[in-house]
């Protein structure tokens, strides 16, 4: 695995420990091209920044070290964690996402991932719950990386969870309403189990964000907020996993 350093101001200069190194986070660059995300992300007006950023071509920039904070994550939750900046890296693929026309990750850039991540995962001793998207850990304001990231890829290399349920059999609960208020309460754990951070009585408009940031990771086939059968099910399997 081939890394390119290339240097963005935009971290914190104090090392962290490695063992406060807990999570990985995925972005999408969401700029219109890859100059673009790297002026941007190395900008010390823009505040913002990641630790790895990989190219279409699946070339690999590390723009922060591991130890150095990046700022990558924002205002973010994650199970007992708060403010991912602190305990996470954070990597950013290059696409133009959904603002400027959100295209397929290409295979290069997936498989410099896996390795990436499952270099870092061995390094940091992370759980593979604790590999996230940034629309899991900031559900309200963020999709990134959206729909068209292949989750169940990344989990068949042991880099993040997925369900081990039929797909043809699921779409069957798909859109079933609940039958009882006792399978919203469950989700609700569920979900908070794998890492999301949802309360029952969170009002309407955080909850339908959190499944739909559920949606993205999950069940992207269908992403519209509405809590089914098929969303509970796929939750309390997950959660079984754990």
């Amino acid at each position: 695995m081939k890394i390119k350093d290339f240097f963005s101001p935009n971290c914190n200069k104090n090392k962290r420990s490695k063992g406060s190194i807990k999570t990985i986070v995925i972005h999408y660059t969401g700029m219109q091209s890859e100059r673009e995300s790297l002026n941007r992300l190395c900008d010390f007006k823009s505040r913002v920044s990641c630790h790895y950023l990989i190219n279409r071509n699946g070339k690999i920039f590390r723009l922060v070290k591991d130890r150095n904070i990046a700022w990558h994550a924002g205002k973010s939750c994650w199970s007992k964690y708060r403010n991912l900046n602190k305990n996470s890296i954070g990597i950013e693929l290059v696409n133009r996402g959904h603002q400027f026309g959100y295209t397929n990750y290409t295979s290069k850039q997936i498989l410099q991932l896996i390795v990436l991540c499952s270099s870092l995962i061995k390094k940091y001793k992370i759980s593979k719950r604790n590999i996230v998207g940034h629309s899991d850990i900031a559900p309200s304001r963020k999709i990134d990386p959206g729909e068209k990231f292949p989750w169940q890829l990344l989990s068949e290399n042991k880099i993040g969870i997925w369900h081990n349920l039929n797909n043809s059999l699921l779409k069957k609960f798909r859109k079933k309403q609940l039958k009882k208020k006792r399978d919203k309460i469950q989700f609700i754990k569920d979900i908070n189990s794998i890492g999301y951070c949802v309360k029952f009585y969170s009002n309407k408009n955080v909850l339908k964000k959190v499944i739909k940031g559920f949606q993205r990771h999950f069940r992207k086939d269908l992403i519209n907020g509405l809590l089914d059968l098929e969303c509970v099910i796929i939750a309390s399997n997950l959660a079984k996993k754990l």
